[in-house]
């Protein structure tokens, strides 16, 4: 039986997203990880989305934290970092009623969030796994076509790339993408001289996580 609570989230998350544009926002959670970094990551992507697939996001995205309800907003949140994560059992009871509501959580390891992530996803859906997505997984052909899967852009351990996601109804609701580093790829060239392929590479890709997160 779904509880009152569960039903004005959903009604909230309905009502906000007919009232506001398409947006991502940057999501902030507790731990002493640094949700902040790659600042310059996301208003990249963000660029390159609205000047080639057709998005009209607004340039600078909004960071909102992890229990607030402001995450019913945005369709697609994005998470980063190299270190701890903490969800409370508020935030993490925010996010799942965020995410079983139509709402996108895509969290890209910049480097050691792995074991700290999947202890805290069993608080959000302790009914479920992490499972590696399919190569003919839609969201690796949603604006450009990927047929090798997630791209490889910082090397890091030099272990393949990932892309892992959780499942509600047969819909991807979250994704991981780890030993890749796509907000390595997004940030200005100046950051990590990264060459112009591989840049190209990193946003195409993120492209289509933006595209799948808006349409589906």
């Amino acid at each position: 039986m779904i509880s009152m609570k569960s039903i004005l989230y959903l009604i909230v998350f309905s009502f906000s997203l007919t009232v506001s544009s398409q947006d991502l926002a940057i999501l902030k959670y507790k731990g002493g990880g640094d949700w902040y970094s790659n600042p310059t990551a996301v208003p990249n992507l963000i660029a390159y989305c609205n000047a080639n697939i057709g998005t009209a996001m607004n340039l600078r995205p909004e960071t909102v934290e992890a229990g607030s309800i402001d995450i019913f907003q945005f369709p697609l949140l994005h998470m980063t970092g190299h270190g701890n994560v903490f969800f409370s059992e508020s935030d993490a009871k925010n996010l799942r009623n965020y995410l079983i509501s139509g709402g996108f959580l895509h969290i890209d390891d910049n480097y050691g969030m792995k074991p700290y992530i999947e202890n805290e996803l069993k608080k959000i859906f302790p009914e479920k796994e992490l499972s590696e997505l399919p190569i003919d997984h839609p969201i690796y052909s949603a604006a450009y076509t990927f047929p090798n899967g997630l791209p490889k852009i910082h090397e890091h351990d030099g272990r393949r790339p990932q892309a892992m996601g959780v499942f509600v109804d047969d819909r991807l609701v979250l994704l991981f993408t780890f030993e890749s580093d796509l907000g390595d790829g997004w940030e200005d060239e100046v950051v990590h001289n990264d060459p112009p392929d591989v840049r190209e590479k990193a946003l195409k890709m993120g492209a289509n996580i933006v595209k799948f997160a808006f349409e589906n």
